[in-house]
């Protein structure tokens, strides 16, 4: 047997990550796209509040879709082949996009676009969290996340270079370069040694693992992945979801998928030129400009995160986060409670979402996708982060899709203290039931529900 180097199994390691996080460069882009592309699509298709609201919103409804089925898709296909597909509905949806002749034709590409945002959300932290060490998984899952913050940056940076000329359709059809990027990089890379491991390939399965982690305990790492699978029925079956040993963890999944939607992160990223536009700046540049200042926090932010994320531990970040999001919307619905107008609005408004933004990098943005893929048993990993991933694609489909209806009804700043109300109830739900999964392998954790589930009948 030839054993790589330490420093190139490290460095395939994290190509392999890198490659895979594309999915979620994708993610942000198209998510933070619309958010100036909006401004002109309306004036061209003259749309209605309504239809706007589907515009956004139509791609989170294909996400959702996506999500609730890419998991069992990426358990009986393979991760790899899921990414591959994924790369090819990106593309398809972009040029579909760009190239719209009317918005009926619109909304038709967004909704493949929502199909691939779906399958990279279910399959990419799985992916990444499947090929690293128990070390360093923490920041290397956390990629996917950075990955989405800096595609929603970009999409920022090209929605304020194409303003000018009021270039939608080039806003949204460079998407097609990194979904490029994702496919051929996928070519190149394995599948995961745990997928391969449980589909009956174990001799594949163990020369995937010794190139990326470089022949260091491999033949530990490979019998306790066996004797994972052993311990666990042969096939998993959407019924586990619900057994005593997986419901803990489909409960804190699926809460946390919800509240990462409902405490009103996507009503910035989608809408924060409008946003921007209603405290006092007057132009749509000027507007996209702020908001890529914000999208520039939201990368720092998520950095931060990654360097805590294996030192600090989930907990501590989740809850500081959390905390954060509550005073800064707090703070949000009053500044638009005061008599302030024009300029000054605007530079509160501006200060206060980068903070709030921040808070949420730090703590239930990277986390809650972390979280996912390290707590489900491998036999249904797939499938039950595609129920987690499902669930929050489904909440940011309801959140989008009312939020300008909710500030003509009720208000900016009622709307503001009711996201910050249901931040109160998330700190609550990470306290009481979110577990510290720092610096454990996906065995450990997995071995620690059934342990867990044991003590509870033994009682």
């Amino acid at each position: 047997m030839n054993e790589s180097k330490p420093t190139d199994s490290v460095a395939y390691d994290y190509a392999a990550a890198i490659f895979a996080a594309v999915g979620g460069l994708l993610f942000g882009y198209d998510t933070g796209v619309i958010s100036g592309a909006l401004l002109f699509i309306k004036k061209q298709f003259a749309l209605s509040v309504f239809h706007e609201e589907l515009v956004v919103s139509v791609v989170l409804a294909g996400a959702a879709v996506a999500a609730l089925t890419g998991g069992r898709l990426s358990d009986r296909l393979g991760r790899r082949a899921t990414l591959l597909l994924t790369s090819a509905l990106f593309i398809t949806g972009a040029l579909i996009c760009a190239l719209a002749p009317s918005a009926t034709v619109l909304i038709a590409g967004r909704v493949i676009v929502g199909l691939g945002i779906g399958l990279a959300s279910t399959t990419v932290p799985v992916y990444i969290s499947e090929i690293s060490p128990a070390r360093s998984r923490g920041w290397l899952v956390s990629l996917f996340q950075l990955a989405i913050t800096l595609g929603i940056l970009g999409a920022y940076v090209v929605d304020y270079s194409f303003s000018g000329s009021q270039g939608w359709r080039w806003m949204l059809g460079l998407a097609v370069v990194p979904g490029l990027l994702l496919g051929i990089g996928m070519l190149v890379m394995p599948e995961t040694p745990r997928w391969l491991a449980q589909h009956h390939r174990s001799d594949q399965a163990l020369r995937v693992l010794e190139k990326i982690r470089g022949g260091r305990g491999v033949a530990e790492e490979f019998a306790q992945i066996e004797a994972t699978l052993a311990a666990a029925e042969e096939h998993g079956r959407l019924s586990d979801l619900f057994s005593p040993a997986v419901r803990p963890a489909l409960v804190i999944g699926i809460g946390l998928a919800m509240f990462q939607q409902i405490t009103g992160i996507n009503t910035v990223i989608y809408y924060a030129p409008t946003i921007i536009r209603s405290s006092g700046i007057p132009t749509a540049s000027g507007a996209i400009l702020a908001t890529a200042g914000i999208g520039l926090v939201n990368v720092i932010m998520t950095v931060v995160s990654m360097w805590l994320i294996d030192r600090v531990g989930r907990r501590p970040l989740l809850l500081a986060g959390t905390g954060g999001m509550v005073v800064t919307l707090g703070a949000l619905g009053l500044l638009f409670r005061t008599q302030l107008h024009g300029g000054s609005l605007a530079m509160f408004a501006v200060v206060i979402l980068m903070a709030y933004v921040a808070s949420f990098a730090i703590g239930l943005g990277p986390i809650f996708w972390l979280l996912i893929s390290e707590i489900y048993p491998l036999k249904i990993r797939g499938g039950a982060e595609g129920v987690a991933a499902g669930t929050n694609w489904c909440f940011n489909f309801l959140v989008s899709l009312t939020f300008l209806s909710l500030i003509q009804s009720v208000g900016p700043s009622d709307s503001f203290w009711l996201y910050g109300l249901l931040s109160v109830a998330a700190w609550f739900f990470c306290y009481a039931l979110v577990p510290e999964t720092k610096g454990r392998t996906l065995e450990e954790i997995e071995a620690s529900w059934r342990a867990t589930t044991r003590a509870s009948v033994a009682r």
